[in-house]
């Protein structure tokens, strides 16, 4: 199972980036896929994730701004990120859920700088 994403980088207070996931070694349409992101000296959080059904859910600090999708065809999920913040700062992660079954890829790190 790989999950890599791609994406990050150094953008301004305001600005935007979009991160991909592409998964591979799993059956894509099963998975609940999420993005979680861990700053510095804190614990790693829930961004958003995306259910079979294409459901969504955000983390309040994000509802409004981000908007998490996903492509069966290219097995990969996207979170596009609006209007950023410093305090969005973070490596993000993606994540592959489906019962038992947990998959993280690496993370890539986005700075908003103010």
């Amino acid at each position: 199972v790989q999950l890599q994403a791609f994406g990050g980088g150094l953008v301004q207070a305001g600005g935007c980036v979009k991160l991909s996931c592409v998964a591979s070694g799993i059956t894509f349409s099963k998975y609940i896929m999420g993005w979680y992101r861990q700053a510095p000296g804190k614990q790693r959080e829930l961004v958003a994730t995306i259910g079979r059904n294409g459901r969504t859910n955000y983390a309040d600090s994000v509802k409004g701004r981000f908007a998490i999708s996903r492509d069966g065809a290219e097995n990969t999920v996207y979170l596009q990120m609006n209007s950023l913040k410093p305090e969005d700062t973070a490596v993000y992660s993606c994540n592959s859920n489906w019962g038992s079954a947990n998959f993280w890829g690496q993370g890539t790190q986005v700075t908003v700088s103010s």
